[in-house]
């Protein structure tokens, strides 16, 4: 960055981070409310802005949600925010489809503090949400990421190997597990099945090139097997894709410890 311009995001930048955190209803493309948060990074100015897509039933007052945001903001400012259905937010979850459009609002927002790099970095369903967008929005100025992680994401529709995504599967598919889910676990669904299916994370890979993209994965993960961050990986063009396999490590936010949260934002800074 020239010192002119340098200067010019320090101004823009500057009042916000004095503000401190800041809470806003943010609208989606096709008029859904989401519940957003910024938090300026506590180490000072920073032309990054990190934004954080948590996992189905998360929201962003969820406690690893907010462990995570504190992690993150040693290195860069943090947007974080409940997706469709979730904690405060309107509309109700399509559980990885529709949710791209909240992801792209949040990243215009983090735009709108004066950053001039905004990268993503997504939990489980927030991980497949991350790779869309990444492939979808590659020519948006406002709403595209300059880097981007998945952390404990799937790489297929409909995977039902594993007894947490067979129960998963009767919470989003049956009316009394959406009542559970409504009721138990704070997440509204929609009712309706997909129509059109929407690109899979797989899919989605080969199109994010160049755009740096990291993939995230433990060993021990009790949802997706290692087929899923592999199959990813192998999507990705040749030289475009990281792909770091974490010994111990169960699934999503909830799984990831300091260490990890530390090496993730050093990894989306430094791309």
């Amino acid at each position: 960055m020239s010192s002119e311009a340098e200067g010019s995001f320090r101004r823009s930048i500057i009042p916000s981070l004095t503000r401190g955190p800041r809470r806003k209803i943010l609208l989606t493309e096709d008029g859904v409310r989401i519940e957003a948060v910024y938090e300026p990074c506590t180490a000072g100015v920073t032309d990054t802005a990190i934004v954080v897509a948590h996992g189905f039933t998360g929201s962003v007052d969820r406690p690893a949600v907010r462990r995570a945001a504190r992690a993150f903001a040693q290195r860069a400012a943090v947007v974080t925010f409940s997706f469709r259905g979730h904690g405060a937010s309107g509309g109700r979850s399509t559980v990885g489809d529709r949710e791209v459009l909240d992801l792209a609002a949040a990243v215009e927002w983090a735009r709108a503090f004066g950053h001039s790099r905004v990268v993503t970095v997504g939990f489980s369903m927030g991980g497949s949400v991350v790779l869309r967008h990444a492939a979808m929005h590659g020519g948006r100025t406002e709403a595209r990421t300059d880097a981007v992680a998945a952390v404990s994401a799937p790489a297929r529709w409909y995977y039902r190997g594993t007894a947490p995504m067979r129960r998963l599967h009767w919470v989003v598919t049956r009316p009394l597990g959406r009542l559970v889910g409504r009721y138990g676990l704070g997440t509204r669904i929609h009712p309706e099945d997909w129509s059109p299916v929407p690109l899979s994370p797989v899919e989605s890979v080969p199109l994010i090139a160049p755009t740096p993209l990291l993939i995230v994965h433990g060993d021990r993960d009790p949802y997706f097997p290692l087929d899923h961050p592999r199959m990813l990986a192998a999507a990705a063009r040749e030289g475009t894709a990281e792909l770091w396999l974490e010994p111990g490590m169960g699934h999503a936010e909830n799984a990831a410890d300091d260490e990890l949260l530390g090496r993730l934002a050093d990894w989306l800074v430094a791309e």
